[in-house]
């Protein structure tokens, strides 16, 4: 069993890295600012373990990367038990949302006396205080929650669905952009494909895979939109394999077909299917349909990537005025 905010007792949960010595140590992640909404991952699809044990790794990386984080997770089809619903998370962050700015605010003022009574200290004691330490300011209001939608492009259904679980739980709640199109993403495509053998894992070694695809159908959900939106990492993953690529809506008949015949005419022979998905998005039933029906292999969807939960953490950031240091895609 989980809880809305994270793993149960006995599951594994990322921990932030010990900080590096010398003068090439990773740079200490931000911290979460006091009072500061949850991030709540709306999760699509039917919810099952492997679904929830995606969304605990995503929010596992997001909070190693901004200690301090409240990280929830809300499925859209949940069942209000074992696999918390959007709609309740959200109506509950609502509630609790004046005692967390309460809590908050006490604490600002506790660092506040702290910082004043060691300033005083220093001066009785002769010293001088050069530097006054900044007393962090607490939030009177905002959102009680910002969500971020577990989906690579926009597909505008479950667009739909999880606005309305955010008006329908009156939190108020912030809703943020999808999480694509980013190179970060081309960048798990790539290592996907790889994986499955479909593909050179550096271009920059040489080294050759028999059964390296020439083309790529970058498979999305969420129609025509969802494919020409798809098309932008598309391009950026063409540009790391140096292979044609194309879009192709999985809920939308006959694209994929078309598209795989649309990159033999231009001469590609060994294709290739990547799903650009997270996951819980669609059946991998229906992947494995889609490329049998196209004639190519497939590769993996994009899953726990840790670029994933970047990504999840860098909308929340980007919702609150956050700066993070920025993640830069491997080079290929």
């Amino acid at each position: 069993m989980s809880s809305p905010t994270g793993p149960a007792s006995g599951l594994p949960v990322r921990m932030p890295r010990p900080r590096q010595p010398g003068r090439h140590r990773r740079p200490e992640p931000a911290a979460a600012p006091l009072g500061a909404p949850p991030l709540v991952l709306a999760v699509p699809g039917t919810p099952d373990d492997g679904a929830r044990r995606l969304a605990e790794e995503l929010v596992s990386i997001a909070r190693s990367e901004m200690p301090g984080l409240d990280a929830q997770i809300g499925f859209l089809d949940g069942d209000g038990e074992e696999y918390p619903q959007l709609e309740a998370v959200l109506t509950r962050a609502a509630q609790e949302n004046p005692e967390r700015l309460r809590q908050a605010a006490e604490a600002a003022k506790a660092l506040a006396d702290e910082a004043a009574e060691a300033i005083a200290a220093a001066e009785a004691a002769g010293e001088v205080v050069d530097e006054v330490p900044p007393i962090p300011t607490v939030p009177t209001d905002g959102p009680a929650a910002v969500v971020v939608p577990l989906l690579a492009g926009p597909d505008s259904a479950q667009l739909r669905r999880i606005r309305q679980a955010v008006m329908g739980s009156g939190s108020a709640a912030e809703l943020t952009d999808v999480l694509g199109p980013h190179p970060l993403l081309a960048e798990a495509l790539h290592v996907r494909l790889s994986e499955a053998g479909l593909a050179r894992a550096d271009r920059a070694r040489l080294f050759t895979v028999a059964t390296a695809a020439d083309g790529i159908i970058l498979a999305t959900v969420g129609g025509e939109e969802a494919a020409q939106a798809g098309g932008i990492t598309g391009m950026l993953l063409s540009a790391r394999l140096a292979v044609p690529v194309m879009a192709a809506a999985l809920d939308e008949d006959g694209a994929v077909v078309r598209v795989a015949e649309q990159l033999r005419s231009a001469g590609s022979a060994r294709l290739a299917l990547a799903p650009y998905l997270i996951g819980p998005e669609v059946s991998a039933e229906l992947i494995t349909a889609a490329a049998e029906e196209a004639g190519c292999a497939a590769a993996e969807a994009l899953g726990e990537y840790p670029a994933v939960g970047k990504l999840v953490l860098a909308k929340y950031a980007a919702a609150q005025g956050i700066t993070l240091q920025q993640p830069s895609p491997a080079m290929r």
